[in-house]
């Protein structure tokens, strides 16, 4: 219980016998403990959804895909760390076994990947995807079958040798279970694109051929229900980018939401056209087949649930997938709602001049959100001058520029579509609700993809002037020259990923992706009024009352 009480940012409910109200009682960060600290980062929110338009078998369907999901955080935990069991046993303090938790390992994800047992120093590049030995100069120069794969592990044989280890080989086991729980949730797939989806997934699990899946994934559009599961994304593998890490998400479509959604995807070839940067850079078409969609998300596990919690899906990430149909994006409308009250909000009555506060609303931070979903599918998967996909020349500098990219062509999308009248909004709603969304994101640290590219864009702008901070330690959004600093940076992120220029794209994270003395004072205001940095879930089927 204990825990419990530290993780729900260490407040306690009271009920006044007297006044009959709740009163809150907030410990004072100097009273904690270093890792009472650490656990009033999160603050725990109860994901639930509307169940009363599921069909009887979609409800049956439900609990095999959160078991289904479950166990996807054995594999990442393995991914991540190693043997989670002997991490666990060796902690004998229950807070500090709490955190270990939360962040899949003994590295702080919120804090630049630090480490917060002592037995341990900093975190490997390559996780537990490559030998902790590994240079990136020997993983280059050796002979490796699938090399490049994003699926399999590197290992050491007996003479010291590397070699590589399919997923499906290496979790063969567990593997067969998830796929044949995917296997049972088609007896109750009322939804032919569903049911394709599951067959498809389940075997791709068995092999790690994932396109076939992904294709018929895009292809799903009348499905309630949805599971993203697998290896997906690569942030994990920080030597290379390289290494795809599990993950699962059970959802539930929201419909009502989605259909306002519906139209946007249809702008992506015209806006395209009209990107900030020379034709070359925006030669591609961006597939036009994509869906964007709000769901309400049941269950996280494993990569997605590990620090930050993603509030909205991009994917697939294959770029013949997204060249050829494009991408599906999710918003995940419940956990966005959570961390818009229970975070953006009190950052911005801390941090956002109070003229502005009236431009922090939900329905910005919805838009800024998706819409940076939806960027990912502009600019240029290949590079211009023969290097390959932007994603193999900028190695594992790829993921920061990309969600870099999203956020502020996110903004162009939403400038462009205002002007069109397609948003009747205020934009500077957006804008506000923009700048109060890099503070929330730069608290992730210097690990997160996200962070990164938070960061660069906070000390971009501020170059441009698109901010002021006052006296007081508030800031206050110029609209007119953020909207000229949101040109020069797509621009300058378009011409980086085009030229697959590694060198270029280093340079900018080492001068702008970091936190000033000035912004970590601010940051560290934060702090001191206990707004958490981010969530964590009480979920499953228990919290959805399916016991």
């Amino acid at each position: 219980m204990k825990n419990l009480v530290l993780i729900a940012v260490l407040a306690l409910l009271v009920i006044s016998c007297k006044e009959d109200k709740k009163e809150e009682i907030v410990i004072p960060q100097e009273k904690m403990t270093p890792m009472e600290k650490n656990l009033s980062k999160y603050v725990s929110f109860k994901l639930t959804a509307d169940l009363s338009g599921l069909t009887e078998n979609e409800r049956k369907m439900l609990p095999l895909l959160i078991k289904a999901a479950d166990k996807m955080n054995d594999l990442f935990w393995y991914e991540s760390f190693g043997d989670k069991d002997a991490l666990l046993k060796s902690i004998s303090d229950e807070d500090t076994k709490e955190y270990v938790k939360i962040n899949y390992g003994p590295w702080d994800r919120l804090d630049g990947n630090s480490s917060f047992v002592d037995s341990f120093k900093e975190k490997p590049l390559g996780a537990n995807f490559y030998p902790k030995d590994m240079s990136k100069e020997e993983f280059e120069t050796a002979d490796i079958e699938n090399k490049s794969s994003i699926y399999n592990f590197v290992r050491r044989d007996e003479s010291g040798e590397l070699y590589s280890i399919p997923y499906h080989v290496h979790f063969k086991e567990e593997l067969k279970e998830v796929s044949d729980l995917l296997k049972q949730a088609t007896e109750f797939a009322d939804d032919e694109g569903l049911l394709v989806y599951l067959k498809l997934r389940a075997q791709a699990l068995l092999d790690d051929n994932y396109q076939a899946s992904d294709l018929a994934w895009m292809d799903m559009k009348t499905n309630t229900l949805d599971i993203v599961i697998g290896p997906i994304e690569t942030y994990e593998d920080q030597m290379f980018g390289n290494k795809a890490a599990h993950e699962g998400y059970v959802l539930i479509k929201d419909q009502e939401w989605s259909k306002r959604l519906a139209k946007f995807s249809a702008y992506l070839p015209e806006l395209q056209e009209g990107l900030p940067v020379e034709d070359l850079y925006k030669a591609e078409t961006p597939g036009t087949d994509s869906d964007l969609n709000a769901y309400d998300v049941v269950y996280y596990a494993g990569d997605c649930n590990s620090g930050s919690k993603t509030i909205a899906i991009n994917l697939p990430n294959d770029e013949e997938v997204q060249l050829q149909k494009g991408t599906r994006r999710l918003q995940l409308k419940n956990a966005m709602r959570a961390k818009f009250d229970k975070i953006l909000v009190p950052i911005a009555d801390e941090l956002i001049e109070e003229s502005q506060r009236k431009h922090i609303t939900f329905d910005a931070f919805f838009a800024n959100t998706m819409f940076h979903e939806v960027a990912h599918g502009l600019g240029i998967k290949n590079t211009i001058n023969g290097k390959g996909t932007v994603r193999a020349s900028l190695k594992e500098l790829a993921s920061a520029l990309e969600e870099g990219k999203a956020d502020i062509l996110g903004l162009y999308m939403i400038q462009q579509l205002h002007a069109k009248g397609e948003l009747k909004e205020d934009l500077k709603d957006n804008m506000v609700t923009f700048m109060a969304g890099i503070f929330r994101s730069v608290r992730f640290g210097a690990s997160s993809a996200h962070g990164k590219a938070n960061m660069i864009r906070f000390n971009f702008f501020k170059e441009k002037g698109a901010f002021t901070r006052n006296d007081d330690g508030t800031y206050k959004v110029n609209f007119e020259k953020m909207n000229g600093a949101m040109k020069d940076m797509s621009n300058l992120i378009l011409t980086l990923q085009g030229d697959g220029d590694y060198q270029g794209v280093a340079d900018l994270v080492k001068a702008k992706g970091v936190i000033s003395p000035e912004l970590q004072v601010d940051l560290d205001r934060l702090t001191d009024a206990n707004i958490p940095v981010d969530v964590i879930f009480e979920q499953g089927v228990e919290a959805l009352g399916l016991q």
